[in-house]
């Protein structure tokens, strides 16, 4: 089968990137032939006034990426289209130029951006669904988008469009969990036939640390941003004072400056801020720690520091709601707590892996099933499957 991955890179690298060149490299090891169109949001830095003036009319249409996808499909005899990322410069016309030419489009669903500009369903410091229950113009009371009125107005006005031309539900959809599922499907039109349900998927299999041998360490590793609960982790170790254990913190983001400072002026030794570093070296932390990080304050699309903390035997501390909750499925992978309260939540889940009573069990026959859902085999079979029904359907 050849097929064609597009994909608009993020300036910060992240979990989307991640699985476009993993998916990449699966479909390829697999004997499918694969093409990949990208752009990247670096790519601004270079352009003029005038073309970041009229950047945000490339939300709705864009007449070069039209062409380039119609030279492709043609050129390469491309069967199927698997769309990851259209923002910035990509654009909706991926859709249209592939439908034009014959070509059945996957879109793969990593966060709410169909539902909601600022692709999280996330605000002022709470889940927010207004954009569903009472349309999309909310968001531009909020600028929600790049916290810019003119940005998000742009991401408006291209929703509303493809929406009236109705292209949405001319695609299939591949959510990462059911919770995704359930959420996509909120959108009036889309038909519950065209969205499969197809988690992401680690690389192969890495030894085991046994967990009594573990560093007494825990690792934050994902971007520093407010959605992903990091001023909570550096508040509740702050507040565990000799009580903390070591913290690998890995990852860039518009809170690393404010995350160096914290750490200054509280003399947080304990913590470590690495940076942006190595892929394997962030697994290689993640094998020696005892706990993972992830306590998000939205809901996620299916975070991947968490399979691959499960790629190598280390249970995660999750937020109770939307596709962290739907990931850590027992208290053998993990414990979810109600990111709500807060430092303070972050701080008894912490303090539990580290001390008891009522302190963590390892369960690895959990670790083994998760390793199996996430695996690379698992997911070539559930891939293969999705793109053979959707090009038998077109």
């Amino acid at each position: 089968m050849n097929i064609l991955i597009v994909h608009n890179y993020y300036r910060i690298p992240g979990g989307e990137d991640v699985v476009v060149e993993n998916e990449s490299r699966l479909l390829e090891e697999a004997g499918h032939k694969v093409f990949l169109y990208t752009r990247h949001n670096s790519e601004l830095d270079s352009m003029s006034v005038y073309k970041k003036l009229m950047l945000p009319l490339s939300f709705i249409y864009s007449g070069r990426t039209k062409a380039d996808i119609t030279d492709l499909i043609k050129e390469k005899s491309i069967d199927v289209v698997m769309v990851h990322n259209t923002l910035m410069f990509i654009s909706p016309s991926v859709y249209y130029a592939a439908l034009k030419c014959g070509v059945p489009v996957i879109q793969v669903v990593h966060n709410f951006r169909l539902l909601c500009p600022g692709a999280a369903l996330y605000r002022n410091g709470h889940i927010c669904e207004e954009c569903i229950e009472n349309g999309l113009h909310r968001a531009l009371r909020y600028s929600c988008y790049r916290d810019s009125r003119i940005f998000t107005l742009a991401c408006v006005l291209s929703m509303i469009c493809h929406r009236r031309l109705r292209i949405y539900e001319k695609l299939y959809y591949i959510c990462l969990t059911e919770f995704g599922r359930s959420k996509l499907l909120s959108y009036p039109g889309i038909k519950k036939e065209r969205v499969f349900v197809k988690p992401n998927f680690t690389g192969p299999p890495k030894e085991i640390i046994p967990y009594e041998q573990r560093e007494n360490c825990a690792v934050y590793a994902g971007r520093l941003d407010e959605l992903k609960g990091i001023r909570e982790i550096f508040y509740a170790f702050r507040d565990m004072g000799e009580k903390a254990p070591l913290l690998y913190v890995c990852g860039s983001g518009p809170l690393e400056e404010w995350c160096g400072e914290f750490i200054r002026e509280n003399s947080l030794s304990g913590i470590r801020l690495l940076g942006r570093i190595e892929h394997e070296e962030v697994i290689r932390l993640m094998g020696r720690a005892r706990v993972v990080l992830c306590p998000s304050k939205w809901y996620e699309g299916l975070p991947m520091n968490i399979i691959e903390a499960f790629s190598v035997g280390t249970p995660v501390i999750g937020s109770s709601i939307g596709n962290v909750a739907a990931v850590i499925t027992s208290e053998g992978l993990g414990r979810r707590i109600d990111i709500s309260r807060g430092s303070q939540a972050v701080k008894a889940a912490v303090l539990s892996f580290f001390y008891g009573p009522g302190s963590y069990e390892y369960d690895e026959q959990a670790f083994k099933e998760a390793r199996e859902r996430y695996g690379r085999n698992n997911n070539r079979v559930m891939l293969e499957k999705i793109l053979e029904a959707v090009v038998d359907n077109g």
